[in-house]
């Protein structure tokens, strides 16, 4: 998918929402603007759908061609996307304890089996904890294309549109069966995070939403065109919805948030992605500037921007006392510097590296066929002769 402006908007807000929320490690930008950053673990969510339509988008338009998925291209992909930025970061935890913002870490294993999300004692070890949400986006990657695969094989709307109810009415008896059992019997311990907000099959509306929105995309392209002619009005009625959202997650551990909050702020973030993937809609029309640079580097900002606040708070905490701005300033600052670090010394040669491995095999697979067809012409003429 081409990159739209509309799209790398959303990513930037994303992570800078998501950083945002986080910088209470810091003190944030104090109690004057809480507003701000109370709803900014919600930057995640616009990820997942971004990332469902993204991905669903990939794996599904080969199929809708009738062509063969291949699932080794697909998942050395990801690798390549994936792996070197995460491994060093993982590295930097790992063995440079005082760069963690937290003691406790997990078991470097439950990183490298992205089995986190699952196995976290988040009462003790909170270090690279933001790392819950990669886990997610792994088991996406792993489980997608074979569900892809298999409703592909004989297509139809009823089974698609079945799997997606079933998927969204299975997470809402789930979180609320939890809910209701971890409430009652064990209060002290960190039942939201570790049995409700951190487990892949609770999180699954974001990437549900993305992948219905790329089926949309790949299998009914009028509709779609048709759609986008009113993307500015989805756009608003996503906003509308996202809002009605946040009103439920105002206590964002209780029932009804977490029972129906997750699927309705799910579908207020796909209309806003929708009119994003438009470059008529207004925030798909024009490029904000930095935007773009924002969202390429959003990985790298992601996987580090703890750190970073961590680093600079040990360093120049008790100078930065009494002067909110300035160190906001500052830890922004370390923030930009150490991801796009991350980003041009780690992620993009391994990118590059990437493109140019797919680009020889490309141009290895045209000649390959190229000499079968001159065979086939060679057989062809002598039979004639």
């Amino acid at each position: 998918m081409n990159r739209l402006p509309g799209l790398d908007l959303l990513r930037a807000i994303a992570i800078a929402w998501v950083m945002l929320f986080h910088s209470y490690i810091v003190g944030g930008l104090g109690p004057d603007f809480a507003w701000l950053s109370r709803y900014g673990w919600a930057g995640v969510d616009i990820f997942f759908v971004l990332s469902g339509l993204l991905i669903g988008t990939q794996v599904l338009r080969p199929l809708q061609r009738g062509e063969p998925l291949s699932f080794g291209g697909f998942y050395a992909r990801r690798a390549w996307r994936i792996l070197p930025a995460f491994v060093v970061v993982l590295a930097l935890y790992v063995f440079f304890p005082t760069l963690r913002e937290a003691p406790g870490l997990q078991p470097w294993w439950q990183f490298a089996t992205f089995t986190l999300n699952l196995l976290i004692d988040y009462g003790r070890n909170q270090a690279f904890s933001h790392a819950w949400s990669l886990c997610v986006e792994e088991h996406f990657y792993l489980a997608f294309p074979l569900l892809a695969w298999w409703l592909m094989r004989r297509p139809s709307t009823v089974k698609f549109v079945s799997v997606c109810a079933g998927v969204v009415v299975l997470g809402i008896a789930l979180r609320s069966a939890v809910w209701l059992h971890d409430a009652a019997i064990d209060p002290p311990r960190n039942w939201y995070i570790e049995d409700i907000y951190y487990p892949t099959w609770m999180r699954l509306d974001g990437l549900l939403m993305g992948v219905m929105l790329a089926a949309l995309r790949v299998c009914r392209p009028r509709v779609w065109e048709q759609l986008q002619g009113r993307s500015n009005t989805l756009l608003f009625g996503g906003m509308a919805v996202s809002c009605l959202a946040f009103c439920l997650f105002r206590d964002r551990t209780g029932l009804l948030a977490n029972a129906l909050g997750w699927p309705l702020l799910s579908f207020g973030f796909g209309l806003i992605v929708f009119a994003g993937a438009d470059r008529r809609s207004l925030i798909g029309r024009w490029r904000v500037p930095g935007a773009g640079w924002l969202a390429a580097i959003s990985y790298s900002l992601y996987l580090s921007h703890k750190i970073a606040f961590h680093v600079v708070q040990t360093t120049f905490g008790v100078s930065l006392r009494g002067h909110a701005a300035l160190a906001f300033a500052i830890y922004v600052l370390a923030v930009l510097l150490l991801g796009a670090a991350l980003h041009y010394l780690v992620e993009r040669p391994f990118l590059r590296l990437r493109e140019r491995r797919e680009t020889r095999r490309a141009a290895a697979d045209r000649g390959s066929l190229e000499r079968s067809r001159h065979a086939c012409v060679t057989k062809t003429v002598e039979s004639l002769h």
